[in-house]
C-alpha cells in the first residue's frame, strides 16, 4: 500500500503516436496513454537490461526483457537521466547503461540483425535501427540493390498505421556489393546462378525476408497457388499464392505480401476481343514499386482456359469458416475459380459489366486512348473504369458533366472518331480520345440513363462549347443551328432552346456555294471584299452580282 511510484509525463511507447504517462514502482512499470485505452505493463522480474540513448524524440529508455523482446520509451529530457538511473537501481537492481550513437552522417556501414531489428552501424557505433515488424515488403530492384517497404497496413498493424500523423518513412534502399563467401577462383565460375546465390545481396535479401516474417510461407503452403499468371499492370508474370489472411505475388525479382483487408474492389470484365477476361483488384493503400504506385492490379486470363486445382483446406474448415462458399476441388475456367476465391477470402463483391450498356459491336467496353496509352473503357453501373494502363476509376457520383468533342454534324469535316472528357466535381478532368464514331449513340444513351449531364463541343477548330458562343446575335443563332444538326445526326431530341428571330443573312442552302466561291480561281480580291461587304450590309441587291461571276 505504501509503495512509492515515480512518474514521467509525455512519454511515447515504441512508435505509438500517443503521449502517455510512465510510472515506475518496485513491482514493475506501466505506461498508459493519455487518450484512449492504450496500456502496457511489465513485472520487475521480467526486466533484464536497461539502456539510455539519444533518439529522434529526445532521449530513449530501452528495456530488454528476459524473453528477448525490446521495449522502448521515448520523450525523456536530458535532465531525467540521473533521476531515472537512481530509480532503476533502487527498484530493480539494474544499471542504466549509456549507448553512444554515430552522428557522422555517413551512408555506408555494416548491418546486423538483432532482437527483431535491422541495425545499421558506422565504425562499430549504431547509427539507426529499423524494427523488422514494420517491414511489409522487400525486393531486388537492381544488380546490387535491395528495397524494403515500411509501415504498410499488414495484418493487425493496419489500424495503428492509419492513425499515425505527420510524415512517415515508407521506403529504404541498401546497396550491397561483393560476395558473401570469398573463395578466390570461386568468383570466376561461369555458373551465374552460383555466384548470385553466394552474393552478399542475396544473403541480405533472404535475411530480411526471414527476420521480417514476410518470407515465412513457402510456395505451395497456402490454400491454392496459381502459377505464371499474366499481369498487365504492373507488367509481368506472377505466382498468386493465396493464404487465409493474405496473398503473395511472387515475381522474378519481387515478392509482395498483400493483406485481404487492403483489397477494396474486385472487377471481372470480358475483353472486347472475345478471347481474354480481365480480373482487376483495387488496393488501398496502393502497391508500390519504387516511386510508382499501383492502386489497381490487372490480371488477364484466356477465356477458354480451364484449371484443375484442389484447395489445401479440410471439409470442416470449408463448412465452418467459409460457410460452404468454397469447394474442395475445382474443375472450371481459370478466371471463374480465381474470382470465386477472391470473393470468398476478401468478402468483397465482384463487379461485372453493366447490362444497360452495349457497344456498337455488342461488347461491354469501348476502345479508346488515354493520352498515349491505348486501352478499353468500361461503362459500369456505378462507375467508369479504364484499363489496363493507367487504370482509372471514375465513380458516377463524382462526375459533374461529360463533354463530347469532334462530333460535328458537317459530313465533309466529320471524323471517324470523337473525344470524351469527364469533368469531375473536384475540378480534375479525364480525357479519352480515338473513340469510334459509331459508339456515340450507345454511350450517350447510357449517360442519359444514368442522369449524367452531357454537352457537346462546337467544331474542333474553335474549341468552344456550343452553349458558350454568345458574341453576337448572329453567332448565337448559328451556334444553335449547329447544335441542332448534331442532335439530329446522332438521334438526339428536339432543340428546346426556343425560337430566335430569323437572320436574313443566313441562308443554309447557299452556304456551300459561298464556300466554293472563296476557293474559285476567278474570284478577285475586290470581289472578295464586295462579298464581305454584302454580308455585312444585309442588302439583297448585291447577291445577283456575286453569282454572275461564276
Amino acid at each position: 500500500m505504501g509503495e512509492k511510484v515515480n512518474q514521467f509525463d509525455d512519454i511515447y511507447l515504441d512508435l505509438a503516436p500517443e503521449l502517455g504517462l510512465l510510472r515506475l514502482a518496485q513491482s514493475g512499470l506501466g505506461w498508459k496513454a493519455r487518450r484512449g485505452e492504450g496500456l502496457f505493463t511489465v513485472r520487475d522480474a521480467d526486466l533484464k537490461r536497461t539502456t539510455w540513448l539519444r533518439a529522434a524524440r529526445n532521449f530513449q529508455l530501452r528495456i530488454q526483457l528476459r524473453d528477448g523482446r525490446i521495449v522502448k520509451f521515448d520523450g525523456f529530457q536530458r535532465d531525467d537521466f540521473e533521476k531515472l538511473k537512481d530509480i532503476i537501481k533502487t527498484n530493480y537492481g539494474l544499471q542504466l547503461e549509456t549507448k553512444e550513437m554515430s552522428v557522422k552522417g555517413w551512408n555506408w556501414g555494416e548491418t546486423d540483425f538483432s532482437n527483431g531489428n535491422l541495425v545499421f552501424s558506422v565504425q562499430n557505433k549504431e547509427m539507426f535501427e529499423i524494427p523488422l515488424n514494420e517491414v511489409t515488403n522487400t525486393s531486388l530492384t537492381a544488380k546490387h540493390e535491395v528495397m524494403i517497404e515500411l509501415g504498410g497496413p499488414d495484418g493487425e498493424g493496419g489500424a495503428r498505421d492509419k492513425n499515425r500523423k505527420g510524415d512517415q518513412l515508407v521506403e529504404m534502399r541498401f546497396y550491397v556489393p561483393g560476395q558473401a563467401n570469398q573463395e578466390g577462383e570461386g568468383e570466376e565460375e561461369s555458373n551465374a546462378n552460383v555466384s548470385y546465390q553466394d552474393s552478399k545481396l542475396y544473403v541480405f535479401y533472404n535475411s530480411i525476408k526471414n527476420e521480417a516474417d514476410i518470407g515465412d510461407a513457402a510456395p505451395g503452403d497456402g490454400i491454392v497457388l496459381f502459377s505464371d499468371t499474366l499481369c498487365l499492370t504492373p507488367r509481368g508474370r506472377y505466382d498468386i499464392d493465396m493464404f487465409p489472411a493474405f496473398l503473395r505475388l511472387r515475381g522474378k525479382t519481387t515478392d509482395y505480401k498483400i493483406s485481404y483487408t487492403s483489397i477494396i474492389k474486385l472487377f471481372l470484365l470480358p475483353k472486347p476481343d472475345d478471347v481474354h477476361v480481365l480480373f482487376v483488384i483495387g488496393l488501398d493503400p496502393p502497391l508500390r514499386q519504387g516511386q510508382t504506385r499501383y492502386p489497381f492490379l490487372v490480371f488477364q486470363f484466356v477465356r477458354e482456359e480451364e484449371i484443375d486445382v484442389s484447395l489445401n483446406l479440410d471439409d470442416e474448415t470449408i463448412a465452418t469458416k467459409y460457410e460452404g462458399k468454397l469447394e474442395k476441388k475445382y474443375e472450371s475456367r481459370t478466371y471463374e475459380v480465381v474470382s470465386t476465391l477472391f470473393k470468398t477470402l476478401t468478402g468483397r463483391r465482384v463487379t461485372i459489366p453493366s447490362e444497360i450498356f452495349k457497344s456498337y459491336h455488342n461488347q461491354s467496353a469501348i476502345k479508346c486512348s488515354m493520352k498515349a496509352n491505348e486501352g478499353v473503357l468500361y461503362p459500369l453501373d456505378k462507375s467508369f473504369l479504364f484499363i489496363p494502363k493507367p487504370p482509372t476509376f471514375i465513380p458516377h457520383s463524382e462526375i459533374g458533366s461529360v463533354t463530347f468533342s469532334r462530333v460535328g454534324g458537317n459530313a465533309a469535316s466529320a471524323s471517324r472518331t470523337f473525344d470524351l472528357k469527364f469533368n469531375m466535381k473536384s475540378g480534375v478532368d479525364y480525357s479519352f480520345s480515338s473513340i469510334n464514331r459509331e459508339e456515340y449513340t450507345n454511350l450517350n444513351e447510357f449517360l442519359q440513363n444514368k442522369k449524367i449531364k452531357t454537352k457537346t463541343m462546337e467544331d474542333e477548330s474553335t474549341g468552344r462549347y456550343v452553349e458558350m458562343v454568345e458574341d453576337s446575335d448572329s453567332e448565337e443563332d448559328t451556334g444553335k443551328r449547329k447544335r441542332k444538326s448534331v442532335v439530329q445526326d446522332f438521334g438526339g431530341g428536339d432543340d428546346d432552346e426556343g425560337e430566335s428571330s430569323p437572320d436574313e443573312d443566313f441562308v443554309a442552302d447557299e452556304s456551300e456555294s459561298d464556300v466554293a466561291e472563296e476557293f474559285d480561281e476567278n474570284v478577285s480580291d475586290s470581289g472578295g471584299s464586295n462579298a464581305s461587304d454584302a454580308s455585312d450590309d444585309g442588302s439583297d441587291d448585291e447577291r445577283p452580282a456575286k453569282k454572275s461571276k461564276k
